[in-house]
């Protein structure tokens, strides 16, 4: 990584800049479609295509795996996570504060009741999640609190999980698609 004096990553600058100028001229050009693809496996396992990538997931044997890799929810909070470094980055060299390293820690609750049905009261997804940042570098802790604003307001992954976010779900059997 390239630091100017301001101590902004001049690279991850460049592509900022690059992309700032061609949203300007053709905004069209930023929706993107993410997407991913997958098939059950073994027991619980799944196995997912992601690009160019494959990812195993499985569940502890408690919820009927082998923990041959993270399961779902784990996941989920790695997608928290590594979402989080990203846009820290991102914002550290879109507002000139230097950042020389970041350290996160991402906890969830879930109670298995609610995916489980034993107890429909119960949400099946996390109750709550906790996420731990550490900030090094030379910057006044002031500017690291503007810095974590910023990325609070604009990670993705983070507003996936504090927004509502319509989901579709079609469901194919053989010979017909129907919305669910």
């Amino acid at each position: 990584m390239t630091v100017d004096a301001t101590g902004r990553d001049e690279a991850l600058c460049a592509i900022l800049d690059a992309t700032a100028a061609k949203l300007t001229d053709q905004p069209e050009r930023a929706h993107i479609r993410f997407s991913a693809s997958g098939t059950g496996g073994e027991g619980v396992r799944s196995h997912i295509r992601i690009g160019n990538h494959i990812l195993l997931v499985d569940e502890p044997p408690a919820l009927g795996g082998d923990n041959e890799a993270p399961n779902p929810v784990e996941t989920a909070l790695a997608a928290l996570l590594s979402c989080q470094v990203v846009t820290y980055r991102v914002w550290a060299a879109k507002l000139g504060v230097p950042l020389d390293d970041i350290g996160i820690d991402v906890q969830g609750d879930l109670d298995v009741r609610g995916f489980y049905g034993f107890d429909d009261t119960v949400r099946p997804g996390f109750g709550d999640v906790r996420v731990t940042v550490t900030l090094s570098g030379p910057a006044e802790a002031a500017e690291y609190r503007r810095l974590a604003t910023a990325v609070d307001a604009h990670c993705p992954v983070l507003d996936l999980f504090r927004s509502t976010t319509p989901v579709t779900t079609t469901l194919v059997t053989g010979q017909d698609a129907t919305d669910v």
